[in-house]
């Protein structure tokens, strides 16, 4: 919509790009978003190229970019939290690892989507089709920063600056690259310790000063948002539930 309104000529269609079958289009680069929320089909897509059948739809919109990524073709998703560690999230990063190099994972400052969404802790994860995942680099824009709000803080450029130097100026995430260390905001976990934690990519090391001092303790929305997160996750292995015992009984 974006390249509309500037006066570009894009390819627009209505269509479901999750449940709908593989249009064969292939991307060089893709930058979205899944779709959040709960409402939808609540059952896994029929499709050949969707290695892991689930029914959580930012699950399987991770699994539709890997399919319409050119090889060598980049891409940078927005995730909210809970699907890097939902119950079937491991199985999919998984096979993304395997295809693809997910190098980088950026923790995005607290209130990022306000107003429209103010609660909702989200991520950008960057990935190139075709290489394997060696090292996957988590820079933590999040903790003990102050959270975007609308007027007093609202979402800069300003706000990525260290983020960006950090990443370098290789697309591909390839830049040298330095790990900061326990105290730093840019690590580097390797595909042995990922693995170790079962694909799990909600990682955080700095301990958040603001849960020490009661007088700093995070914003209202903030706290909803963590309720909201983690009742999205749970509602969406409770649907996975629901579809097995309907599948079991024949409904």
């Amino acid at each position: 919509m974006n390249l509309f309104l500037h006066g570009l000529e894009p390819h627009i269609y209505l269509g479901d790009s999750i449940y709908e079958p593989d249009r064969k289009e292939r991307y060089d680069c893709i930058l979205t978003n899944p779709p959040f929320g709960t409402k939808g089909a609540n059952q896994a897509p029929v499709r050949d190229d969707f290695t892991v059948s689930t029914s959580n739809k930012q699950l399987n919109f991770i699994q539709h970019v890997v399919t319409i990524l050119k090889p060598g073709g980049r891409a940078a998703m927005v995730l909210p939290d809970n699907v890097l560690f939902s119950d079937e999230a491991g199985d999919v990063f998984k096979y993304l690892m395997e295809d693809c190099n997910l190098h980088t994972v950026l923790r995005l400052p607290n209130g990022t989507f306000t107003p429209y969404s103010q609660g909702v802790k989200a991520n950008v994860i960057f990935f190139q089709k075709g290489v394997t995942t060696e090292n996957t680099w988590i820079y933590d824009n999040r903790t003990n920063i102050p959270g975007v709000t609308k007027k007093d803080r609202p979402l800069a450029p300003q706000m990525f600056e260290e983020f960006e130097k950090c990443y370098g100026n290789d697309p591909n995430g390839q830049a040298k690259r330095k790990d900061l260390g326990e105290e730093g905001r840019f690590r580097k976990f390797s595909i042995s310790q990922i693995k170790s934690r079962n694909y799990n990519l909600d990682i955080a090391w700095l301990k958040d000063e603001g849960l020490e001092d009661p007088n700093s303790l995070p914003e209202p929305q903030v706290l909803a948002g963590d309720a909201i997160t983690e009742l999205n996750a749970c509602v969406d292995e409770l649907q996975e539930i629901l579809t097995l015992i309907e599948a079991e009984e024949g409904v």
